[in-house]
């Protein structure tokens, strides 16, 4: 069985806070195992804690458009998780204490896909690694490291659809994510709306 599965077997038993008691159950994550890019949201809402799958509403439709823009899926290269894996009441933001109680999930996930690049979508996930004074505004397209992984904070799906203005922002940190996993892990990768330049093979 593969670490991974091990691993969501252990992690949907978690009750170590309160999340767990109102929501419907655990949503791991999913994707392809071989994955060396990570997409990193916030926590299930409604829809993704009834169908136990992340970013699977309105928010998670639009994740799969611009995954599929970069030249990436979910199902063949890509990984789809979030900081939390219960989904809080309301859909309101996760608790700091709440986050605390994830993170070695979280860290055993990404201990075990060990990806080149880790997109941080939205100021949960953002926070979550760059510290709690980080805003999504003021840091994205912007790289960081962490460990080995290099980490590129882009808004949420979920915000550009109340400000679709930000799609142009958004677009623009995809792209530099893109040709950063041409650097790091697939020269060759295609991507439908930002092709390989002459000036990138050098």
């Amino acid at each position: 069985m593969h670490p991974l599965k091990i691993l969501e077997s252990e992690v949907v038993q978690c009750r170590r806070c309160a999340l767990r008691q109102n929501a419907h159950g655990v949503v791991f994550g999913e994707g392809a195992e071989s994955s060396r890019i990570v997409f990193c949201g916030e926590g299930p809402g409604a829809e993704e804690d009834r169908l136990l799958r992340p970013f699977v509403g309105p928010a998670g439709q639009l994740l799969d458009k611009m995954m599929s823009a970069m030249g990436f899926d979910r199902q063949r290269n890509a990984y789809v998780l979030n900081v939390v894996k219960c989904r809080p009441p309301s859909n309101r933001v996760p608790l700091p204490e709440e986050r605390e109680s994830c993170r070695p999930h979280l860290a055993s996930q990404l201990e075990i896909l060990r990806p080149a690049i880790i997109v941080l979508l939205g100021s949960t996930a953002i926070q979550s690694f760059l510290g709690p004074e980080a805003r999504v505004t003021r840091v994205h397209g912007q790289w960081h490291q962490y460990q080995t992984m290099w980490l590129m904070p882009t808004f949420h799906p979920a915000a550009l659809l109340r400000n679709p203005a930000w799609k142009v922002l958004a677009w623009e940190d995809l792209k530099k994510v893109i040709d950063q996993y041409r650097v790091l892990v697939d020269p060759n990768h295609p991507s439908p709306y930002h092709p390989i330049s002459d000036d990138h093979l050098g």
